[in-house]
């Protein structure tokens, strides 16, 4: 038998020792790094989903109107003083155009009123309305309003109450080359009596730029008006005076398509802002979209907290999506969007509408406190 098979006892028990050793030294290299070599981003946080209305979707196409046939989604919302909520929801009918139509609900989940018709539509020279009849004849030039969910028109509304008035930011294109930001605004004792008497619209982003998902706040920060109009890289907010007075064309920062988020992050796609903020105690609630270029085919919703003084801050952001699109209304239609346009705080829960698909409006809700301490323990910036 070969020599090197037989080992004596010192060599026995160098060998034991060594591999005594070896095992020690892996030991305390594995507790060190679980305890010192893990990033924060690799570590596991807890989720904090929405729950989604199980009558799910709450407003979808209706065939026999021609004016929202194709599509009824992406929702403004505001509560009354009376608790109502209302929607302001785009609708793309028949002839590709987007006009926006109107529905409420006393409890924020159940809506039993809905307009036979819009409630706000393309200028005079667009466009022919006899609302009395409920008909709704709509000329249009292909041409002139070409964008990518339909001809054009009115998209996108966010709106936020502020002293008796609903203020109205919306996307009005005029080509490719011309994408901009409307304002409008109408009485609130004028939208509980469905009277739709908008003021007259203006631009309040220059021509020939291409500007979606401004939004403003529901108050004055430091005595001034605030319109939020980018949030990559950095939060970007026009202040002001009068809004209901002309005022300068606000220039944005023309970025096109989803830009450069959070590295190694969930949202390292940025879409834009959702809803226009909600003031909490921690600061601005802010809803934002996103994407992960592993999945650069879904739209995923965020939240941010902002400074409640100075609003350009991030203090907190959520290190998980809260809303993914996961159910069939969120793909039929455009697979994969979720567009969360609308919110409100209603007996300390969170209604979050947004359109599904670029088809269905949808809600879903939080509890708002435990959202908060979510983020406050684990997105901090």
């Amino acid at each position: 038998m070969p020599q090197f098979l037989f080992f004596d006892n010192s060599s026995l028990n160098n060998l034991v020792t060594l591999i005594l050793w070896g095992t020690v030294i892996l030991l305390v290299v594995a507790i060190f790094y679980n305890l010192f070599g893990q990033t924060k981003k690799t570590k596991k946080v807890p989720s904090h989903k929405l729950n989604r209305h199980h009558k799910n979707p709450i407003l979808s196409p209706l065939p026999h109107r021609e004016w929202e046939t194709n599509g009824t989604f992406n929702p403004a919302a505001i509560e009354d003083d009376d608790g109502r909520v209302h929607l302001f929801y785009r609708a793309i009918g028949d002839n590709g155009l987007s006009n926006i139509g109107h529905t409420s609900s006393s409890d924020g989940l159940h809506f039993d009123r809905r307009s036979p018709f819009p409630v706000y539509q393309p200028a005079d020279e667009e466009k022919k309305a006899d609302p009395l009849k409920q008909n709704f004849i709509q000329e249009y030039n292909p041409a002139i309003y070409t964008s990518g969910g339909g001809w054009g028109g009115h998209e996108d509304p966010r709106t936020v109450k502020i002293d008796g008035r609903v203020y109205m930011t919306y996307t009005a294109f005029q080509g490719w080359d011309s994408v901009r930001i409307a304002l409008t605004s109408i009485a609130l004792k004028d939208i509980k009596k469905e009277r739709w008497n908008w003021k007259k619209p203006r631009m309040i982003s220059p021509p020939n730029e291409v500007n979606k998902n401004w939004v403003l706040f529901p108050e004055k920060i430091n005595g001034k008006y605030a319109i939020l109009h980018s949030i990559v890289p950095n939060i970007l907010i026009a202040y002001i005076n009068d809004l209901d007075e002309n005022f300068p064309l606000i220039q944005g920062k023309r970025l096109h398509g989803p830009q450069p988020g959070r590295k190694d992050f969930w949202d390292n796609l940025i879409r834009g802002p959702g809803a226009p903020p909600i003031k909490t105690d921690i600061g601005w609630l802010l809803l934002y979209h996103a994407q992960d270029n592993k999945e650069s085919h879904k739209y995923k919703l965020g939240v941010m907290i902002l400074d409640r003084n100075d609003p350009t801050k991030i203090l907190y952001r959520s290190p998980e999506p809260i809303l993914s699109p996961e159910m069939n209304y969120e793909n039929d239609g455009k697979p994969g969007v979720i567009y969360a346009s609308g919110s409100v705080v209603k007996n300390d829960q969170l209604f979050i509408y947004y359109g599904g698909g670029d088809k269905h409006v949808c809600v879903a809700q939080t509890p708002l406190e435990p959202l908060l301490g979510w983020l406050m323990r684990y997105g901090k910036v």
